[in-house]
């Protein structure tokens, strides 16, 4: 069974290694024009640090090149406290 459609926003900031669990549950639940936010995205600048290697700096890396390729949406990644992605479903 397809999900259906049901949310307008949802908010994302939990263990860093299940972001692309949730964001793969959650986007074809979000409404077309809906929006989804994602907590710690730049994990204090560690992502474009290529010596960083722990488990959460590879997911959110991992998940950030997930978001940009995603043809079903647009992002913008602010650089407020440690980054939020706005993520708006297309």
């Amino acid at each position: 069974m397809e999900p259906v459609e049901q949310f307008d926003f949802a908010f994302i900031d939990a263990d860093k290694e299940s972001y692309p669990r949730y964001y793969d549950e959650i986007l074809p639940r979000l409404r077309s024009g809906g929006l989804l936010l994602l907590d710690n995205m730049l994990q204090g600048g560690r992502v474009i640090d290529p010596s960083a290697t722990d488990e959460s700096v590879v997911a959110i890396r991992s998940m950030n090149d997930t978001i940009k390729q995603d043809p079903r949406v647009a992002v913008v990644l602010l650089p407020i406290g440690d980054g939020v992605s706005f993520v708006q479903k297309l």
